[in-house]
């Protein structure tokens, strides 16, 4: 007697929740910092979030991709990338808080970072800066040229219009 198995099927949507609104253009790292301020000012702990864009940079979404503690949040390449496939994106922007008030990026959010620069490599998803945000500063690892192997990438943000061909901390130096 042959045996019938049940397998489940799942579908994967992309959900809407109610709009982020921002009033400013992101051009550059400090337009993307202070959207990002005000989203998460009111956290009391870390949330790790990413901005889905356009090949010409325009804003798709934002997708929170992590909510942690007040000093860390669990980030997988798995979870960041998840909204910037379904959502169609060619770059994103990741971006998180620090509830102590000090930007500084902690050498897990260096790794992480250019742990997701070469899965978004790999997967043909540019990864074209980092924000850390605490209060009313930021920490942009694109101005700050961290990790430049991976965002360096001038003459292709230039030839697609992108924000952050130059910032202007990188044009004074």
């Amino acid at each position: 007697m042959e045996r019938t198995h049940k397998i489940d099927v799942v579908s994967i949507r992309l959900v809407e929740e109610p709009p982020l609104y921002s009033s400013k253009k992101l051009k550059n790292p400090c337009d993307v910092a202070e959207l990002f301020q005000d989203f998460l000012k009111d956290c009391d702990r870390e949330m790790f979030c990413i901005l889905n864009l356009r090949t010409k940079s325009q804003v798709i979404n934002v997708n929170v991709v992590g909510m942690g503690t007040l000093n860390s949040v669990l980030v997988h390449p798995r979870e960041v990338f998840k909204s910037a496939i379904l959502s169609n994106a060619s770059n994103i922007i990741l971006a998180h808080n620090h509830p102590s008030g000090d930007p500084e990026p902690s050498r897990h959010d260096i790794e992480v970072t250019k742990r997701l620069a070469e899965a978004g490599n790999l997967m043909g998803i540019e990864v074209l800066d980092h924000i850390v945000v605490a209060e009313n500063r930021y920490f942009s690892f694109r101005e700050e040229n961290i990790l430049p192997e991976y965002f360096q990438m001038e003459e292709v943000a230039a030839e697609q219009s992108l924000p952050y061909a130059k910032s202007e901390k990188e044009k004074a130096r």
